[in-house]
């Protein structure tokens, strides 16, 4: 009997150690306890319903909760104002919440260039590149201006005739992006008459009249484009790009303009976030671009998928901070 107990209880310390050993190898391996959301996450738009952002927002929370990626509703809040710096604030200041997520794009890049805001992409979490976009400059369905060239020439010959209107502030995406395509038409760009639309009414001030060219996404030019309401006058693409009426969009260098543009999009967090939050939404993110809700809704905006994971996003971030400070830089657009 005795012998038999003490079997049994070298038994047990063996198993007790065996316990304590896998804990440690995790433990010493790094592993943390996966991560769930516990209530709605907040993603925020920093700019007015209907632009690239807000289209991003909510096509991607639309189909995270229809695939049921993500167990909570994902709230889109629109927070514009300061081409961005109003919504970087509001997330700034909540500090490592994993339930707050917001859509960027290279204004995150452009407008600290240009002094709006003190925060930069450095100041937040990345989370995942998502997609490829472009932008469009657009004119009124009876506008004079019928290509690129009418537009070009037309700036030349008085810079200050035409206004262009943009729903980002000065400095910032859609006004680089025109200023960046006008002087690669030699057109002196430091005398273009821009119009910021924050609120985002861009669009309907065109259509009102108001403005004589539109800058803005690709997603905004297709809808009133397929409406009869608007002529596309460029798009920002290398090459035409293929889809129900967005395949007669011209690009910019077949118009004899030597410019492109990628508006890339991306999601990400308040610093200091939680690593297993970020594989969360990295995950569930990449879920997402595989199923066909997705794909529908990609080619009906015209999106090209372009996944980067957290460490690839926040190295893209970096190199493309370098390449706009010297585009803004060149002309004269840095504070």
């Amino acid at each position: 009997m005795k012998k038999r107990m003490t079997i049994l209880a070298a038994f047990l310390a063996l198993s007790l150690a065996a316990c304590g050993g896998a804990s440690e190898s995790s433990s010493s391996n790094g592993e943390k306890e996966s991560f769930q959301p516990s209530k709605p996450i907040e993603v925020i738009a920093p700019a007015g319903p209907g632009g690239g952002w807000d289209t991003t927002a909510r096509t991607v929370a639309k189909v995270l909760e229809e695939e049921q990626l993500i167990d909570q509703r994902m709230a889109v809040v629109n927070k514009p104002g300061g081409g961005g710096a109003v919504g970087w604030a509001y997330v700034h200041g909540k500090k490592s919440d994993p339930h707050t997520l917001f859509v960027t794009s290279p204004p995150i890049l452009f407008v600290p260039l240009n002094g709006q805001s003190e925060l930069d992409h450095n100041d937040f979490t990345p989370i995942a590149g998502v997609i490829a976009d472009y932008a469009a400059f657009i004119v009124s369905a009876d506008s004079p201006f019928n290509s690129m060239s009418d537009l070009v020439n037309a700036l030349k010959e008085d810079p200050q005739s035409v206004s262009v209107v943009g729903d980002s502030a000065p400095g910032s995406m859609d006004h680089l992006v025109f200023v960046k395509a006008a002087k690669a038409a030699g057109v002196d760009v430091k005398q273009l008459k821009y119009v910021s639309a924050q609120d985002g009414n861009g669009m309907s001030m065109l259509l009102g009249g108001k403005v004589d060219v539109y800058s803005t996404g690709l997603a905004e030019a297709t809808e009133q484009a397929r409406a009869g309401k608007v002529k596309v006058l460029a798009i920002t693409a290398p090459d035409r790009l293929e889809g129900d009426v967005i395949s007669t969009f011209p690009t910019l260098k077949e118009q004899g303009i030597d410019d492109e543009f990628i508006v890339w999009r991306g999601f990400m967090g308040p610093p200091e976030m939680d690593e297993a939050a970020v594989t969360y939404y990295e995950n569930a993110i990449l879920d997402m671009m595989e199923t066909d809700t997705w794909k529908e809704q990609r080619d009906n905006f015209g999106w090209t998928d372009n996944f980067m994971a957290s460490d690839e996003f926040k190295a893209h971030l970096d190199e493309e901070y370098e390449v706009m400070k010297e585009i803004m830089e060149e002309i004269g657009l840095v504070n």
